[in-house]
């Protein structure tokens, strides 16, 4: 048996959870909200995470009934993410792998939202949704890459979200998409939104301005309520990311469709999506907000794929990296 642990802190959550060969021993973890209105700055949430690291450390070890001697290596993401929070948890991750005289796995975040998604759902070779705060790519594997077929060309599909959330000034807690999600069930009334496409790439810069530029005037108008315009949004964005999944699902001739990412636990977009697979005969894979909202245990699961295929990441390569792509990674655990 092969036990890993993984710590996550590329955004505003910080989690640790620990895996042994594909069972989630334990999965903690803590998210820093700030006020409706207001986003999360680097400094002050990589200051969250070091002050709450040890205590999720000493929780996922105390959930999953293990001492130190126990584990087989440490995963960490490595990116991409947030500059200052991402190192905060890579410290902390280079001194128990001393301490503990372990084996370290820097893990891209993106990676570790896959093969979590894969581990729950069972979805044996998906063409991959991955949407979060940070990132919004249509991927598929194909020669030991995670291959990027289509991608924003601008913002992330969460950054829309989260900055519309603060226009309407809605509670970031527990977060602000998903209190979007919950507004637009108020709403029916549809508000024509640019819809931009461009081959297997999508666009959300200029759907935020016309929202941000209007969206005062029409709820103080009585035009258009607040459910209304979360409504009109998600509509709009989900039906581009589904376009651009299912052009890669023709390409690839696949029949599946994992969506991974903190965007994905949302309800509307797996039912949008669930319409288009079973149009094409194919099936919907998703994940609840335990495993698609950042946490350790997803990293901890990409770093036992690692550990398993005799990955191990050099002392020297042990610090973060920004901008870290997908298909950057040589998937050497998959056939």
């Amino acid at each position: 048996m092969v036990v890993i642990i993984g710590l996550e802190g590329s955004a505003n959550k910080i989690g640790i959870g620990i895996i042994r060969d594909g069972e989630v021993l334990s999965n903690p973890r803590r998210t820093y909200i700030t006020p409706p209105g207001q986003g999360f700055l680097p400094r002050d949430t990589a200051k969250h995470h070091r002050e709450q690291v040890l205590i999720v450390l000493r929780e996922a070890l105390d959930q999953a009934g293990l001492k130190p001697n126990q584990i087989d290596g440490i995963a960490y993401t490595k990116g991409p993410g947030m500059g200052a929070p991402l190192a905060s948890v890579a410290v902390v991750a280079r001194t128990i792998s001393k301490l503990w005289n372990k084996p370290i796995l820097g893990v891209n975040h993106c990676i570790g939202h896959i093969e979590m998604g894969r581990l729950i759902t069972g979805a044996a070779n998906p063409t991959v949704l991955y949407v979060s705060g940070g990132n919004t790519q249509v991927i598929a594997y194909a020669e030991k890459k995670y291959r990027i077929f289509g991608e924003t060309i601008d913002i992330a599909i969460g950054n829309c979200l989260d900055r519309f959330a603060r226009v309407l000034q809605l509670s970031n807690d527990p977060s602000p998409g998903y209190n979007i999600e919950q507004t637009a069930k108020e709403g029916n009334k549809f508000l024509q939104l640019p819809y931009v496409v461009k081959g297997m790439d999508v666009s959300f810069s200029g759907i935020l301005s016309f929202l941000e530029e209007k969206a005062d005037k029409l709820v103080a108008s009585g035009e258009y309520t607040k459910g209304d315009l979360c409504f009109s949004l998600q509509e709009t964005i989900f039906a581009m990311l589904i376009e651009t999944t299912e052009r890669a699902m023709a390409h690839c001739g696949s029949r599946e469709v994992l969506i991974v990412g903190g965007v994905g636990c949302n309800l509307r977009l797996q039912e949008m999506m669930g319409v288009m697979c079973e149009e094409r005969g194919g099936k919907l894979y998703a994940t609840d907000m335990r495993f698609c909202i950042d946490n350790g245990a997803m990293i901890a699961q990409a770093g036992w794929e690692m550990y398993k295929a005799g990955v191990r990441t050099d002392w020297e390569e042990t610090g973060i990296t920004q901008r870290y792509r997908t298909d950057e990674v040589d998937v050497v655990w998959r056939d």
